[in-house]
């Protein structure tokens, strides 16, 4: 089970040491520390460039658009560490993962809502088999609202659907024999207010409830259990525009539609696709590249730039790739907005837009001046991610025997025991 934002230091902060009678231990996330790239770590045990999923969003140069938390399996590269055991007779389910629509496994479920020709839109789950879904619903007697999982209202109720949903699997005559679950809620609650404030602690709270109930029912049904973070959260200090930059020294396009400014990436020599303490900068124009490079630099002196042989090093580097990696001191992150006054914004900066947004935007987590629209306001994000660095260590405890100091030991001792109980 994969616990957003679950930090090793944030627990420790709280003097919690063992969950569900478990010993609490840290390990070293992947770099970006991000929820795509951890959730294809664990599921290939192979580093971001070698299964392609080195970032939440990327830029298609041949559709000359930015796609963010896209869903097909297709996108992460690899076997997948329960090849064998499958192919052997294992069943396998994956519970609310990115990336999984289309995945071979037996049972499946995903938000997949329908956006209607009126503009509006239908909740909906995307179930493997069709009838999984409803069967969970009348067991848990709820439904999943897609509003508690991620905007304004985000909360407690889509991380218990979840739960339930996966007790409910566990408890099958026929049950899957490896589960992949996901509790998001955590992580909402840190970036609103940070890892040092107060608020958290309630999440917290409801977090250790749901994941400790979720051992026990793993106990009752002869299952083995793991729980481990995808990434720790860090008091947000600083946020910079990479955008703004890059459209004052001329490099970044815009057209105006309705007095609004939209991004012409046809047209911009480069352009940056952010993602929390992380930049992805795209070059249109090899000329401009020193260019570049120059005003990403003049953002702020923290600022750090990866070429392409730093991203090779990194193992961040690959065909289609960003030209550019920017990334500031731990607290520093990245905003995708390129306007400066309000009445300038694209129509998509004030709602829930995860598709249009050129990075991915964490306001969507506040409303806005009313409560039909989100906020604007950088200000009010006090926690965010994507350094792996010392403090910044995830959280993780099992009942299985394994010894990880990594986020990819943790995946390479699941694979190993995967493949071994397939023989």
């Amino acid at each position: 089970m994969q616990i957003a934002a679950l930090g090793r230091q944030f627990l420790k902060n709280r003097g919690i040491d063992t969950i569900a009678g478990l010993h609490v231990r840290p390990a070293t996330s992947v770099f970006p520390a991000l929820t795509c790239p951890a959730q294809a770590l664990i599921r290939t045990a192979l580093t971001p460039a070698q299964n392609g999923m080195c970032f939440n969003g990327f830029y298609e140069h041949d559709l000359q658009r930015p796609f963010f938390w896209e869903q097909s399996c297709k996108l992460v590269k690899g076997k997948r560490i329960w090849h064998r055991a499958r192919k052997a007779g294992a069943s396998t389910a994956m519970l609310f993962w990115q990336q999984s629509l289309g995945e071979d496994v037996d049972f499946l479920l995903s938000p997949a809502p329908v956006h209607t020709h009126g503009g509006g839109m239908i909740d909906a789950v995307y179930s493997k088999p069709e009838a999984l879904y409803p069967e969970i619903c009348a067991s848990a007697k709820n439904k999943f609202k897609l509003h508690t999982y991620w905007g304004p209202l985000a909360g407690i109720r889509s991380s218990k659907f979840i739960k339930d949903a996966t007790c409910e699997l566990m408890s099958r005559n026929k049950a899957p024999d490896i589960i992949f679950s996901y509790l998001p809620h955590l992580d909402y609650s840190l970036q609103k207010f940070g890892p040092d404030h107060e608020k958290p602690q309630k999440a917290l709270g409801q977090t250790i409830n749901l994941i400790e109930g979720t051992a026990a029912c793993a106990r009752a049904n002869g299952y083995e259990f793991l729980a481990y973070g995808d990434y720790a959260i860090g008091s947000a200090r600083k946020v910079l525009f990479p955008n703004k930059a890059l459209l004052r020294h001329g490099l970044f396009s815009t057209r105006k539609v309705r007095n609004r400014l939209y991004p012409d990436y046809c047209c911009s020599d480069a352009f940056a696709v952010t993602d929390h303490e992380v930049a992805l900068v795209y070059l249109n124009n090899r000329k401009a590249t020193e260019r570049c490079r120059k005003a990403i630099e003049s953002i702020d002196a923290e600022i750090t730039v990866m070429d392409r042989q730093a991203m090779k090093e990194r193992g961040l580097a690959y065909d289609g790739g960003p030209d550019f990696i920017i990334t500031g001191s731990p607290g520093t992150w990245f905003a995708y907005p390129w306007w400066d006054r309000e009445g300038e914004a694209p129509d998509f900066a004030n709602h829930v837009d995860i598709h249009n947004k050129p990075g991915f935007d964490p306001c969507e987590l506040f409303f806005g001046w009313h409560p039909f629209v989100i906020s604007t306001d950088t200000s009010k994000i006090k926690g965010t991610h994507g350094h792996n660095s010392s403090g910044r260590e995830i959280a993780w405890f099992s009942t299985l025997e394994i010894d990880a100091e990594t986020l990819m030991d943790i995946a390479l001792q699941l694979k190993k025991i995967m493949d071994g109980a397939a023989r």
